[in-house]
C-alpha cells in the first residue's frame, strides 16, 4: 500500500519532470540556449543524476565557452558512466578548450588528459569519427616537442579512410593545408567531393582556392556546382 501511495504522490512531479526535459530540449534544438538553461537547471535540482540533463548543460556550458562548468559536467558524465565514448570526447574537447585559455606551462600539464580523453573515446567506441578527427587535430598543432606529430596524424586519418572515405580524404587535405601543400590538399578535396559530395567537401575546397591559393574564381565554379548538383 505504502508504494501506491508513494507512485502517487511521484507521479506529478515525473510527469513535471518529463514536460519541462521536454520543453527544454525543444528550446535547445532551436538554439534558445538561455531558455533551455534554466529549465535544465531546475530538472537538475530534482534529479541530480539525470544523464541527458547534464549532457545538455554541458553542451551549453560549451556553446558559450565556459569551458569550467562544461568540464564539470562532463567530467560527472564519464565518472558515471565510465565505458560512454562521447562522455570521454566531450570531457577531452572541453578540457582542450581550456588549455587554449591558459598559460603554456599550464596548458602542457593538460595535454596528455586531452589526448587520453579521446583515445579512450576511440576505444570504448571503435568507430567513432570525430575523437580522430579531434586527435589529427592535436597532432598537427603540437610542436613536436610536446608530442606534436604529423606521421601520428596520418594514422587516423587512414583509420578515418576506412571508417568514412569522405572523412579521411578530408582529414588527409587538411593535414595537407596545415602544411602548406595545397596542390595535394587540393586533390584529396576532390577526391573527397568524388566519394562523397558533401556540402563540407565543396567548402572546404573552395576555402582552399580563395584563402590560401588565391584563385578566387575558381571557388566561385566550385560553390557553383554545389548550388548547381543541389538544385
Amino acid at each position: 500500500m505504502k508504494k501506491m501511495v508513494y507512485f502517487f504522490l511521484l507521479l506529478p512531479l515525473m510527469v513535471w519532470s518529463q514536460s519541462n526535459f521536454d520543453k527544454a530540449e525543444k528550446f535547445f534544438k532551436e538554439e534558445k540556449y538561455d531558455q533551455a538553461q534554466p529549465i535544465f537547471e531546475s530538472i537538475l535540482k530534482f534529479n541530480p543524476s539525470d544523464l541527458k540533463t547534464i549532457e545538455y548543460l554541458g553542451d551549453i556550458a560549451g556553446r558559450s565557452k565556459s569551458w569550467d562548468k562544461a568540464i564539470g559536467y562532463y567530467k560527472k558524465l564519464k565518472q558515471s558512466k565510465p565505458s560512454e565514448a562521447n562522455y570521454h570526447y566531450k570531457y577531452g574537447g572541453a578540457l582542450g578548450m581550456k588549455a587554449t585559455q591558459v598559460n603554456k606551462f599550464k596548458a602542457l600539464g593538460m595535454i596528455d588528459e586531452v589526448r587520453g580523453s579521446f583515445e579512450k573515446a576511440i576505444v570504448f567506441n571503435p568507430k567513432h569519427i570525430e575523437a580522430r578527427w579531434a586527435l589529427i587535430e592535436l597532432y598537427i598543432q603540437l610542436p613536436g616537442i610536446v608530442g606534436g606529430s604529423e606521421s601520428r596524424a596520418i594514422k587516423y586519418s587512414n583509420e578515418l579512410l576506412r571508417l568514412s572515405p569522405v572523412d579521411g580524404y578530408l582529414s588527409r587535405g587538411h593535414i595537407d593545408e596545415y602544411f602548406k601543400r595545397y596542390k595535394v590538399a587540393e586533390q584529396n578535396y576532390k577526391r573527397a567531393i568524388t566519394v562523397g559530395g558533401s556540402k563540407i567537401s565543396y567548402l572546404k575546397l573552395a576555402s582552399l582556392y580563395r584563402n590560401k591559393m588565391n584563385e578566387p574564381e575558381k571557388a566561385k565554379s566550385v560553390l557553383e556546382e554545389y548550388k548547381n548538383k543541389k538544385g
